[in-house]
């Protein structure tokens, strides 16, 4: 299998601070699943520790929804969103933990937007950005230019639409151009996500042949950006986090598709599945 060796076996004499701590932006009001299932696929991905910032308005719920993941409260909207009152501790935690991830159900809230935008510049370890993190810098992606390390982001074809200002038939019939030119003028990896969901750093290529369609399902994606965060917190490489992190999601899928079907088909069976497909991968 081409990915074998990606992931290193664990020293005898290992501990979790060996593995990588994430910092997890993520989550409001009615959103809580986003953040909980991107969370707990960090960890299930293989890093060590993860955290969770999360409006404090919202920490009790979380703090019973995980068990493995901290959270840290957060300065929050009366609308329970994150507040730009929150930048600081967020910098503050971010550049404290070796990956940042920026997204699943942050909300369209407009300070919250606001906040994202300031905060994507000032961050200086490697980030995932999602979801919501996409929306809030879809009226100005050159954001992406002022980040202090190659970051990966992962738009499905309605979030790349809005990015580029491009019709959702131009993107489908162009996904592998669409995505290089993205990572080329961005210094990004892209994961267009989809049906062959393409995965490119601009010069090197990956076309995903693993998933199915029952995967069209509501937090799939929430899961896929953890489980990215998990290879990433261990060492790998960008681009080698990316395109493992959408095989082995698109494998857990798989997996979970044969004992629930496709139609069935929910995100917190593929996130059971992730560690199944991970030691297929070893």
């Amino acid at each position: 299998m081409k990915f074998k060796g990606f992931l290193k076996r664990r020293k005898r004499d290992s501990h979790k601070g060996d593995y990588g701590h994430i910092f997890i932006l993520a989550g409001a009001r009615g959103l809580t699943g986003a953040a909980a299932l991107c969370a707990n696929a960090c960890l299930r991905g293989g890093a060590g520790l993860a955290t969770l910032g999360i409006p404090i308005s919202l920490n009790s719920i979380m703090e019973i929804k995980l068990t493995e993941v901290m959270t840290c409260p957060l300065a929050g909207t009366r609308e329970g969103t994150l507040s730009l009152k929150a930048k600081k501790e967020i910098l503050k935690r971010a550049n404290e933990h070796d990956v940042t991830i920026l997204g699943p159900g942050l909300s369209r809230n407009l300070e919250t937007q606001r906040l994202i935008k300031e905060l994507i510049p000032s961050i200086k370890k490697i980030m995932v950005i999602d979801a919501d993190a996409l929306n809030a810098i879809a009226g100005d992606v050159s954001v992406l230019r002022k980040t202090k390390r190659m970051c990966i982001v992962t738009p499905h074809p309605g979030e790349m639409s809005r990015l580029i200002k491009k019709d959702l038939n131009y993107i489908q019939k162009n996904r592998l151009g669409v995505a290089k030119k993205f990572s080329n003028n961005y210094n990004t990896v892209v994961i267009l996500k989809g049906a062959d969901t393409v995965v490119t750093d601009g010069n090197r290529d990956y076309i995903n042949k693993t998933g199915n369609p029952g995967m069209a399902s509501a937090g799939s994606g929430d899961v896929l950006t953890g489980v990215i965060g998990g290879f990433l917190a261990q060492g790998l490489k960008v681009f080698d986090a990316a395109r493992l992190g959408v095989y082995v999601h698109g494998l857990a899928g798989g997996l979970a598709a044969r004992e629930k079907g496709e139609v069935s088909l929910i995100a917190s069976d593929i996130l059971e599945k992730l560690a199944e497909a991970i030691k297929l991968v070893q």
